[in-house]
């Protein structure tokens, strides 16, 4: 589980981000993904998590390829739900992209994953190749 945390947030608000981002995973954090913001990169912000024992993961400067993951995420969500929705309020633009999302992981396959799913392959692993003799 992916949850982004947009850079114009304080140090505080990136650590008190963290509980919320827990309580909805159903695993314990293990890796906490971010960009080499300052907010980030502070002894104060990685100390906190290397106390709890999450690992700290950090993109690149500059190396487009480190979000290719995450933008491709991002385009799913915005031209399969979206750019397809008017939301009339933030709680229901919320609870919307909560249920595309739970399809996204759940439901929908995925071409990069062999037609598998996000959740199959995070519980059970990639399907093991037979080796030719």
């Amino acid at each position: 589980m992916s949850i982004p945390i947009r850079s114009r947030t304080g140090r505080a608000n990136c650590w008190n981000a963290r509980p919320k981002c827990s309580a909805t995973a159903r695993r314990r954090l293990e890796i906490f993904n971010t960009d080499q913001g300052s907010q980030f990169t502070s002894n104060e912000f990685t100390g906190l998590l290397k106390g709890q024992g999450i690992q700290i993961s950090m993109d690149g400067k500059g190396c487009r390829r480190d979000n290719v993951f995450v933008e491709r995420l991002w385009r799913s969500v915005k031209y399969e739900e979206v750019y397809l929705k008017a939301y009339d309020s933030v709680s229901i633009a919320k609870t919307s992209l909560g249920t595309y999302l739970n399809f996204y992981n759940t439901h929908r396959p995925h071409q990069s994953l062999d037609g598998n799913t996000p959740d199959t392959i995070y519980f059970t692993g990639l399907p093991q190749e037979s080796i030719a003799a």
